[in-house]
């Protein structure tokens, strides 16, 4: 059982920067998909970022390109995400999800907070003047 533990939440000004944790227990690191999603009021769950745990490979959503990092420390069994340049329209509560397994790099799967079965319970980011 995956058991996935968010943090590094807070208010920022526009133009600044936070950095996110997730933090992975209950199963070894390993041939593991973590995504970071973000919901805002009233909208739905959108995918933001993915870290394969094995090599490192990442994609990003449209939103996140060129602002946001997604790192891992895999002796801290621990995913990032390090964004930068918020903005409001950054303001949500962020998820990490996990799958466990093989799956395709570069397709659009990651994209569905469906293919999850582990989530974290969120951490809250407001950017506000």
């Amino acid at each position: 059982q995956v058991h996935l533990v968010e943090s590094g939440g807070g208010s920022v000004q526009p133009g600044g920067s936070l950095r996110l944790s997730c933090r992975v227990s209950g199963s070894a690191f390993s041939a593991m998909f973590v995504t970071w999603f973000r919901q805002a009021p009233g909208q739905g769950r959108e995918a933001v970022a993915i870290i394969y745990s094995d090599g490192g490979w990442t994609s990003y959503a449209a939103s996140a390109e060129r602002r946001f990092i997604i790192s891992q420390n895999n002796a801290a069994k621990t995913v990032y995400l390090q964004m930068n340049s918020l903005n409001v329209e950054d303001t949500a509560m962020y998820y990490c999800a996990a799958y466990q397994g093989l799956r395709s790099f570069g397709s659009s799967w990651w994209y569905h907070q469906n293919e999850y079965r582990y989530w974290g319970q969120g951490t809250q980011v407001t950017v506000s003047s």
